[in-house]
């Protein structure tokens, strides 16, 4: 299992509801794969820096989990195929360092 970071950007047209729904569908999925979900930061609805698909705007999510990888490759196909997922980006994120203040 290994760490990765997900972001999501769902339609700007959505409600609350549905985003929250759509996001709990791939935490879900996640699970599913044998996979943890260990943070879900929702940032709320931001402006696209260009326009997508005809969009200007749309609702950000960034999910922290821990999954294999053929968990990962089911989670990247079902989010291929979502219509109200407009991108999304997996990266594996580097070691993190906490500062001394």
């Amino acid at each position: 299992m290994r760490s990765y970071e997900l972001m999501i950007i769902t339609r700007g047209s959505l409600d609350e509801n549905a985003v929250t729904a759509a996001i709990e569908r791939f935490t879900t999925l996640i699970a599913d794969q044998g996979g943890t979900v260990e943070r879900v930061d929702h940032w709320g609805k931001r402006q696209f820096a260009y326009e997508i698909q005809h969009m200007n705007e749309g609702y950000y999510t960034v999910i922290d989990a821990q999954v294999s990888s053929d968990g990962l490759l089911e989670v990247e196909r079902q989010l291929r195929l979502a219509d109200e997922v407009v991108r999304h980006k997996v990266v594996r994120p580097g070691p993190r360092i906490k500062r001394a203040s």
